[in-house]
């Protein structure tokens, strides 16, 4: 009876989990390696929203109150969409918002009690786009400051 308990601990146990992952580890690794490559840059992935700074909630909602707006006939089209396609088109097939030299400066200022001024600069190493609005929170009117915000709002009003 003895040398039978003394066989039983001179021979060790098998690790069940080791040879569990010595087996499929390649599999293992090469998901890891898929994940890396195809999932983590879709979710990191650059557009003009996530370049905004961080804003007051009053400031947010006059932001969104101008960035939703889509025409007197809600055509779909919101002024973040037009803003977003005109600098696809002069930028196509680069991932623009993640190059170094793009700078995106986003400035809410109160002019009274109810209007406010955004000031929207997308600056590029080929060129820069400068938006220029007052927006009165209380009536939700928009008014273009110079031709490049104009330009956008009159897309989207006349978006079919």
């Amino acid at each position: 009876m003895v040398k039978e308990n003394k066989k039983k601990e001179g021979k060790p146990k098998k690790n069940d989990f080791k040879s569990f992952l010595k087996k499929r580890a390649p599999i293992y690794l090469a998901l890891i390696a898929m994940l890396i490559v195809f999932v983590i840059p879709e979710l990191t992935k650059g557009d003009l929203e996530s370049s905004f700074p961080e804003l007051t909630s009053e400031e947010e909602q006059v932001l969104d109150i101008l960035m939703n707006y889509n025409g007197p006939n809600d055509s779909g089209l919101t002024v973040m969409d037009a803003i977003t396609n005109k600098i696809s088109e002069e930028y196509p097939d680069e991932k623009i918002f993640d190059h170094k030299k793009t700078i995106v400066d986003l400035t809410i200022s109160k002019i009274n009690d109810e209007e406010y001024n955004i000031l929207l600069n997308f600056k590029s190493y080929k060129g820069e786009l400068n938006y220029d609005w007052n927006v009165e929170k209380s009536l939700g009117k928009i008014t273009s400051n110079n031709q490049d915000s104009k330009y956008i709002i009159d897309v989207v009003d006349f978006y079919d």
